[in-house]
């Protein structure tokens, strides 16, 4: 899916998006990164979605949101989410502000369609990532006397199964981007990661690291997880059981890849989550099996085929019953 997403219900579905660069181009350092990192959190307050976690690299970033169902907001969080967006005001945006906070109290036909218009931008991925990319555009083109597209497209998502397996292993390839691209060896050194910024104490982020491992592996429920069980438990997928103390993986990646040409490979989940794998970007949905038969009808649908899809299992690795709704039989790994 790169234009929209799928709508779900509940608690249980989580949505990885990623955008890149127009023409690819390398246009984000350190302080670009930095801003952009901010602004993840920031709109994520104000849209009323939990960043679970996220990687930002030079030329594309992604993030992995829980959206909950949105439900009637008061107007007191109404304000307060919009006051996030602004956290320096200029005097124009103050006595905006405080008209908008009168209009409010006096609960009048200009009220609803400030509650229409603000809730209208709530709980949704499309204007989370709308909001993300224009405040970052203006930002970026203004700080490097730049004019035009920033991004090449709008986004690419995926439809995640929100807990269990599929969520887990989900978080920890967007957190292996550095890794894959030779930045560091361990993506708790990268600083502009989720698992990094959980590491390092970013309360938000221990969060998204504890709500990712608040079930266990096999899907089974079970409280919200410790920040120190999350950390193990997530260092132990990246790394495999074995190599997690010391930090390394079992096999490269260039021999992974050499291995992973034949159809029936199968490699540690840890080494291939060092490889390119399109299933997390381009499989439209990633989950159980049962998961993605859930979602065939409305993929189907949005897509116009006339047919519905069958889960395709991933192959390469013990990925534990994760299917995806592409096959991508072609060019898997990379």
């Amino acid at each position: 899916m790169r234009t929209r997403r799928m709508k779900v219900s509940g608690a249980d579905a989580c949505y990885h998006v990623m955008t890149r660069t127009v023409n690819g181009e390398r246009l984000f350092g350190d302080r670009e990164k930095e801003i952009l990192r901010k602004m993840l959190w920031q709109v994520a307050d104000f849209c009323g979605v939990e960043v679970l976690t996220y990687c930002i690299m030079s030329n594309h970033f992604h993030v992995l949101l829980r959206v909950p169902v949105v439900s009637e907001i008061p107007d007191k969080e109404l304000l307060r989410r919009y006051n996030v967006l602004y956290p320096k005001p200029t005097k124009y945006q103050t006595a905006s502000i405080a008209v908008m906070e009168k209009e409010l109290r006096d609960d009048g036909e200009e009220a609803e369609g400030i509650r229409r218009k603000l809730s209208a931008r709530m709980g949704d991925v499309s204007e989370y990532m709308k909001a993300v990319k224009q405040r970052f555009s203006v930002w970026y083109n203004r700080s490097h006397q730049r004019y035009g597209t920033l991004w090449a497209e709008r986004f690419k998502s995926v439809l995640v199964e929100g807990k269990g397996n599929p969520l887990q292993t989900m978080a920890a390839y967007i957190d292996l981007n550095p890794v894959r691209a030779g930045i560091v060896d361990d993506p708790k050194d990268y600083r502009f990661c989720g698992y990094a910024e959980a590491v390092a104490g970013n309360k938000l982020a221990k969060e998204g690291l504890a709500g990712i491992w608040a079930s266990h592996a096999d899907g089974s429920a079970r409280s919200r997880s410790s920040l120190a069980e999350a950390l193990q438990s997530h260092r132990e997928l990246i790394f495999g059981k074995r190599a997690a103390e010391a930090g390394l993986a079992e096999v490269t990646r260039e021999k992974a890849l050499k291995v992973l040409e034949k159809d029936d490979a199968v490699l540690p989940k840890a080494t291939v989550l060092r490889c390119r794998v399109r299933y997390f970007t381009d499989g439209a949905i990633l989950g159980s099996r049962e998961f993605v038969r859930g979602f065939a009808g409305v993929w189907q649908m949005e897509k116009g085929r006339k047919h519905p899809p069958k889960p395709n299992l991933l192959r390469g690795a013990d990925w534990q019953d994760l299917a995806t709704i592409q096959g991508l039989r072609k060019q898997v790994f990379g």
